[in-house]
């Protein structure tokens, strides 16, 4: 039985997902990829058009960018369909994100309300000051930071959270979007049975229209990837992967530099250091 009020346990648990998270990841990078060339439809759009109520998050991604609610053409049907079963059972889904472009990446892992928590996160399992390498390591599965696998660059992710649809509280699943820390795991033994039920009702409703949940963020669902055929076990080849967008022509660029990080170990040194002095670390 998991005591949820052992530092130890907790520890432990977050250090053997991130591993498996790394690993995904590696697994992710090997996986053949063969862009298809589609492009990107506006969820709103299709949501208003459908008759589908839907909330769409109205913050900033990072600094002064703009969200951009857009994914495949190919599977925007799909995602429409799950809003409408979702108000069908008394819910809205929130769509919080959708297509990043690279500059919203890479700006994103380096944003101090995610990246400082990584770091605190990293400090607290090492016990101390956490070497550059394992928040390198770590930010590879919680903040994408090499394109092949971040889905959000291949516009077939969506991140996600879900609210009744009566009194617009939120199906709560322990935490908040976003949330950094041993809870984050879909299946984490730190949140209560209620939180887990929840989370797993809205994983079915996704999955079932073929949305696949990434197993260490429980608001993050993809599609026709790497990832989601590597998870779902999926032949090879992928038909989606990290594109550069022309929104005036809906044109797509696959990244010639998808296997790169985004924010390189150099340059993640002296984030840390910021970070560890904003929280007092050091």
């Amino acid at each position: 039985m998991t005591d949820t009020n052992d530092d130890a346990q907790r520890r432990a648990f977050w250090a053997e997902q991130m591993e498996a998270g790394h690993a995904l990841v590696e697994d992710i990078l090997q996986f053949e990829v063969a862009e298809c060339g589609e492009g990107l439809a506006d969820i709103r759009t299709a949501a208003e058009t459908g008759g589908v109520e839907m909330f769409f998050s109205d913050s900033k991604i990072v600094d002064d960018l703009d969200r951009i609610f857009f994914i495949r053409e190919g599977l925007v049907g799909d995602l429409i369909s799950i809003g409408r079963d979702m108000n069908e059972r008394g819910w809205v889904l929130k769509i919080e994100d959708g297509y990043r472009t690279r500059d919203m990446q890479t700006r994103l892992g380096r944003k101090p309300e995610v990246f400082d928590s990584i770091v605190q996160k990293c400090a607290w399992e090492h016990g101390g000051t956490p070497p550059p390498e394992l928040v390198f390591r770590r930010a590879l599965v919680l903040v994408a930071n090499i394109p092949k696998a971040g889905t959000h660059m291949s516009a077939s992710a969506v991140d996600i959270s879900v609210f009744n649809r009566d009194d617009h509280s939120e199906v709560w699943r322990g935490g908040p979007y976003i949330e950094m820390s041993e809870i984050t795991p879909m299946r984490s033994p730190f949140i209560t049975q209620e939180q887990l039920e929840n989370r797993l009702a809205i994983t079915a409703m996704m999955e079932a229209r073929g949305f696949i949940h990434f197993p260490f963020e429980y608001w993050h669902f993809n599609k026709a990837d790497a990832m989601a055929h590597h998870l779902a076990g999926l032949p090879a080849p992928a038909q989606y992967g990290p594109v550069d967008w022309d929104s005036a022509t809906n044109t797509v660029t696959p990244y010639t530099d998808a296997l790169g990080p985004l924010n390189p170990l150099e340059k993640m040194e002296a984030e840390i250091t910021a970070a560890l002095e904003r929280a007092a670390v050091v």
